[in-house]
């Protein structure tokens, strides 16, 4: 019955693009012209997506991670954080508009490379009074549409934010893992699985590193971060 509702719904609400107002492509809220102008992330280091500069090899860390890996095991962000993406990041999370994060999600979903599935998806969270204050956590209701798609399990309440902090946008990445130390505590039923953190946007990264390390502290197996999109350096 839910099948033949959904094929109902579809049709009596096609897809429209949440750009540009133009008829939905591939069951997405998004034009062929919109989804053809997502800035993508190539050639990106695989371990913490970062654009590599030109004539950088594709699959080859860069020179950052070389020096100084962080503690998760890849970074995949399909897209930079630009024209006309960071209109749908920015109206989730600042305009709650919450079909921004099914097309989102559903980006990711689609361009995410999963060698071998991961245990669990954990949404990075949000302190209680950020929560209150939003009313929505933008990562879970991404990580929601990665889950039903790729048919994993979610487990949001797996990791928690114990420590409210700062706003972080604008502070250089030093003082924003300073801000997170000890933000985040992970559950022990991650012991010995393999998971994917799920996040809107990857900007310094430090977000990321906090949750990932609060979890292999909790004795996780393995660690990855998806993200929709990430921040270009500065220049």
């Amino acid at each position: 019955m839910s099948i033949l509702i959904q094929a109902a719904a579809r049709w009596l609400y096609p897809p429209t693009c949440l750009l540009c107002g133009a008829p939905g492509s591939e069951g997405m809220d998004l034009c062929p012209g919109c989804l053809a102008d997502l800035p993508r992330n190539r050639p990106a280091c695989p371990r913490c997506a970062l654009p590599l500069p030109p004539g950088g090899v594709a699959g080859c860390p860069c020179g950052r991670c070389q020096r100084r890996p962080p503690p998760f095991d890849r970074c995949q962000a399909p897209f930079l954080y630009g024209p006309p993406l960071d209109g749908l990041i920015t109206g989730l999370k600042y305009g709650a508009r919450l079909a921004h994060a099914r097309v989102l999600g559903e980006l990711l979903a689609r361009h995410v490379e999963m060698a071998r599935p991961p245990d669990l998806l954990i949404p990075v969270p949000l302190h209680p009074r950020r929560l209150r204050e939003r009313g929505f956590n933008q990562a879970l209701e991404m990580a929601r549409v990665v889950a039903r798609r790729a048919a994993l399990r979610l487990a949001p309440a797996t990791c928690m934010r114990v420590r409210d902090t700062p706003h972080q946008t604008g502070l250089e990445a030093r003082v924003r893992r300073r801000n997170l130390r000890g933000a985040f505590v992970a559950a022990p039923r991650v012991r010995g699985l393999r998971l994917a953190v799920i996040d809107d946007v990857v900007t310094t990264g430090a977000t990321a590193e906090a949750v990932t390390l609060a979890c292999r502290r909790a004795g996780a197996a393995g660690v990855e971060v998806w993200a929709a999109a990430r921040t270009p350096p500065p220049g």
